[in-house]
């Protein structure tokens, strides 16, 4: 069963795991048109006739239950598109956590995937509870035999985890909350934890991380975890912290300010693929930077026109206080960097452009490394957690450019938002084997076979899967 998250449990994940194996547990039928008539065997003509009189057929998301000699429920189908159908949804039997009944179920038959659909079915069962209770029992499924069931256990776990904090609304997850989760994770890892607050960040010359949040009631930090043995390959994460984003004083207006509790869904991927990491003890010496504000409105806040001066040294006008993402993450690469790690991946709500040209489910990604480029791509493909990417267009630096300061924060054309802010990042990542940012949008704008509507985790299942190819014990 899943447990409830409380406030003073600290964002603790959610308890999503498999049932134990039951000799009763009740056979779901995964059905095609192609494999209709073998089933329609199995079954018996007796359940084969009663689903004939309920008019199932065997297409995609049809549900139909099989009531038993007792009464009870003997079996279920559910349709399935055909495994060559393009576009089909390999997480479709996750809706089978929303539809069936409380009870312990398991796969009677293979479905194309067996592991996704296991995965699909534990991701279904998040439930957001935290203010309003949601105490109906759910449906469990028994692990499918010849999957790695710990392994998709945490996979669960940690993007339930990463959803709980995107959903969490500002007012109890501001700055000094997000670092308090951040804490707890590090802490139930026995990993060091750091982190340096308010004024300190300019003493550490951390500068634009202080501005950005300085104008906020709870003050700016920069979150540093680390993990591993020390001479393991070094991964760093960076995360998009923005508790909540005003716009500053290019304030949004309130349509566009409905949902930036999820400005820190950057932060919510990386600490969530950090879980996964440590849980599964990848061998690698790992490295978590998560810059946190607020983007607030006050008296101190920073102006469009400001020049800033970046940990890099890089100076930086300010052409608009809503591009704020960048100019964290920015000082966050710049510090990751100096230590020239193997791998720098940084995860971003960072451009509406992102959302203009590819939509909610689909965030783009940007590295000039090509081997890293195809290792992405073959793990987002693998794991189905959709990413594309696009190009690091260095034609439009020109974009960047400021008559007073060594760049410009928003750019300049109104054309290429998402590329143009990869680029301007790219300009504090120079000594990393390899980078690669996400734009991620890290909500789902409705319900999905694998997830509610509300707060999602982003590429952190495809870069797991890449960083376990790479360097699982």
């Amino acid at each position: 069963m899943i447990a409830a998250v409380t406030l003073a449990q600290g964002l603790l994940p959610l308890q999503l795991q498999f049932a134990p194996s039951d000799s009763n547990a009740i056979p779901l039928w995964f059905v095609t048109a192609q494999s209709w008539p073998a089933i329609q065997t199995a079954i018996g003509p007796a359940a084969t006739r009663y689903a004939a009189a309920c008019g199932f057929e065997p297409k995609p998301g049809r549900l139909q239950l099989l009531p038993g000699a007792d009464g009870g429920l003997a079996g279920a189908l559910f349709g399935l598109a055909e495994k060559e159908v393009k576009g089909r949804d390999p997480f479709a039997a996750g809706r089978l956590a929303t539809t069936l009944p409380a009870g312990v179920y398991r796969f009677a038959n293979a479905p194309h995937d067996p592991e996704l659909a296991a995965l699909g079915f534990l991701l279904a069962l998040y439930r957001f509870d935290r203010y309003r209770a949601d105490p109906a029992e759910r449906p469990q499924l028994v692990a499918p035999d010849g999957i790695d069931a710990a392994r998709l256990e945490a996979i669960a776990r940690a993007v339930a985890w990463g959803r709980d904090l995107v959903n969490t609304p500002a007012n109890d997850l501001g700055p000094a909350a997000l670092e308090r989760a951040a804490r707890n994770l590090a802490e139930e890892f026995g990993a060091a934890f750091e982190a340096t607050r308010g004024d300190d960040l300019l003493e550490h010359n951390l500068p634009l991380i202080h501005a950005v949040g300085q104008a906020a009631a709870e003050a700016p930090r920069l979150v540093d975890i680390r993990w591993g043995r020390e001479d393991a390959p070094r991964v760093t994460l960076v995360g998009k912290g923005v508790a909540f984003d005003s716009g500053g004083l290019d304030i949004k207006p309130s349509n566009g300010m409905l949902l930036m509790k999820k400005d820190m869904g950057g932060a919510a991927a990386a600490l969530a693929l950090a879980r996964l990491v440590m849980e599964t003890k990848l061998d690698v010496r790992l490295r978590v930077l998560v810059p946190i504000v607020e983007n607030a409105i006050s008296a101190a806040s920073m102006r469009p026109g400001d020049v800033l001066r970046s940990r890099k040294g890089l100076s930086v006008e300010i052409g608009n206080t809503d591009a704020e993402g960048r100019l964290i993450l920015a000082d966050a690469l710049a510090l990751a960097d100096e230590e020239a790690p193997e791998l720098i991946f940084d995860f971003a709500t960072l451009t509406g452009a992102a959302r203009v040209a590819l939509g909610p489910d689909l965030p783009p990604y940007y590295t000039d490394d090509e081997t890293l480029a195809a290792e992405i791509a073959a793990a987002a493909a693998r794991v189905a957690d959709p990413l594309w990417r696009m190009p690091l267009w260095r034609p439009y630096e020109s974009m960047l450019e400021s008559q007073i300061a060594d760049l410009d924060n928003a750019g300049s054309g109104g054309f290429a938002g998402s590329v143009a802010a990869a680029l301007f990042l790219a300009r504090f990542v120079v000594a990393a084997k390899a980078w690669a940012h996400f734009d991620i949008y890290a909500w789902n704008p409705k319900p999905r076979a694998h997830a509610p509507q509300g707060g999602d985790v982003q590429a952190a299942r495809a870069v797991f899967a890449l960083l376990e190819a790479r360097y699982r014990r």
